[in-house]
């Protein structure tokens, strides 16, 4: 009996055997399957609202490796291009390294095919992107006669970065390239050499002081540099998280925004931490910074706003920040303030400055632009510790009432215009609008502006 049950219950072993050999077999396949074709080298971002223009996003092939580097770490199989979001493409490599900045070629040992790139966080905008000058990254043969030869050799890593695309606006500048450059480096302790492409002076000075934190090294023009600069490791392109943001969850010692700020504050000496209804010395007035305006999107009363202001118990100075301000001055100038108000617009980015508990009020200009000022200014304004409010312009302030029929669409309804695209939003609600401030409405937002300082 007990070997007749036997011989009945063998097959049914090796059949359960059989089973459980095929799934692993499949397993593994499937592994092997996901590893060549679906994996990818970064977590994929949340989906952020852009300002984008209607040409198609630049795209980009599968990422390319060298030998001997790892996907998060350290082995084999490294991809040595890929990108970081959707923003931000970022080529890393270790060994022999070469950089012909003038030819726009970095030459890399061990990888194993031709890639290029751009080094600008605004992959999404093709517009931006035409500005931005291409590398190659190059493979070689280590020890071959196919790159050039050395004509400066390095010892630290060096990180190649560009100020084209929209750099000059100052949203810009620290959207796609400052908070980048800092989320990228800041790690490096200052052991790391910039090298900037589409380097314009004037930009560089602007900023030296906060390149200052985070390189010990005189910034290379690299695009016109005649030398071959040899590194140990190079680094093409800096990480965008959000606009004008940083996630700490994602970030190389888990910074923050407010260490950007603070390393801000170090660089151009600014010495208010906190803001306060008792301004700078605690017992007197708070000051109330406005952010003025020369072409569109002006105070038509200003000086009014600024005696309301004044009778309300403010210290009010007027400022109007451009390309040609000298950024340590205007730096403190904004430290100094406990409130700081402007209409929409690439002044308000100045809030980077301002102390903590500070308040900003955007002033949104009419036409259903709350999404925009929202991704902007608003959203960044928290993680920055800075206390944040809308004033949302009617029809009755905008200049538009002078300039259109009661019946257009521009006044009657703002997001058909939308519909036609960003040119059109951006002629109607933001090249063409000056803005006359209700002064009570004012008067009433600056007073639950003081109830918001500490």
């Amino acid at each position: 009996m007990k070997s007749s049950l036997r011989s009945r219950q063998e097959p049914r072993r090796v059949s359960n055997g059989v089973i459980i050999g095929a799934m692993l077999l499949s397993l593994c396949v499937l592994s092997i399957v996901k590893a060549r074709y679906c994996a990818t080298p970064f977590e994929e971002e949340e989906d952020e609202e852009e300002v984008t223009t209607t040409a198609p996003a630049v795209t980009k092939p599968a990422a390319v490796t060298a030998a001997g580097r790892g996907k998060k770490g350290k082995g084999k199989g490294k991809s040595t291009c890929y990108m970081t979001s959707k923003r931000s493409e970022r080529c890393d490599a270790s060994g022999d390294i070469r950089v012909d900045g003038n030819k726009s070629t970095i030459y890399v040992s061990g990888m194993d095919k031709e890639w290029k790139t751009k080094p600008y966080a605004r992959y999404h905008d093709p517009v931006a992107m035409a500005y931005v000058r291409e590398y190659t990254l190059k493979p070689f043969a280590a020890g071959g006669d196919t790159a050039p030869a050395c004509t400066k050799n390095h010892s630290v890593p060096g990180f190649l970065f560009s100020n084209g695309g929209f750099s000059g606006n100052l949203y810009h500048d620290y959207t796609d390239v400052l908070v980048p450059l800092f989320i990228s480096t800041h790690q490096f302790k200052g052991k790391v050499q910039f090298l900037l492409s589409g380097m314009k002076p004037w930009w560089v000075g602007k900023f030296s002081p906060f390149f200052r934190q985070l390189t010990n090294y005189d910034v290379i023009d690299v695009d016109n540099d005649q030398d071959v600069h040899c590194f140990p490791r190079i680094v093409v392109g800096a990480t965008f998280h959000k606009d004008m943001g940083v996630n700490p969850a994602k970030s190389p010692g888990h910074v923050s925004v407010v260490d950007f700020k603070r390393t801000l504050r170090h660089a151009f000496g600014l010495e208010r931490a906190a803001a306060s209804r008792g301004g700078a010395t605690g017992h007197g007035k708070p000051r109330l910074l406005i952010i003025s305006r020369r072409n569109s999107r002006r105070f038509l009363n200003e000086r009014e706003m600024a005696e309301a202001a004044t009778a309300a118990g403010f210290d009010v100075r007027i400022a109007e920040p451009d390309q040609h301000t000298d950024m340590a001055t205007f730096a403190r100038l904004v430290n100094s303030a406990d409130v700081m108000i402007g209409v929409h617009g690439a002044g308000l980015t100045n809030m980077v400055f301002l102390p903590r508990g500070a308040v900003l009020i955007q002033v949104v200009p009419f036409g259903g632009l709350e999404w925009l000022t929202r991704v902007t200014f608003k959203d960044p304004a928290k993680d920055m510790e800075v206390n944040y409010m809308d004033y949302n312009v009617q029809l009755e302030e905008s200049s538009l009432i002078d300039q259109y029929p009661r019946n257009h669409q521009v006044l009657t309804d703002p997001f058909a215009v939308h519909k036609l695209g960003w040119d059109a939003l951006k002629t109607a609600y933001l090249d063409k609008q000056n803005i006359r401030m209700d002064l009570d409405k004012f008067r009433s937002t600056l007073q639950e502006a003081r109830n918001r300082l500490p």
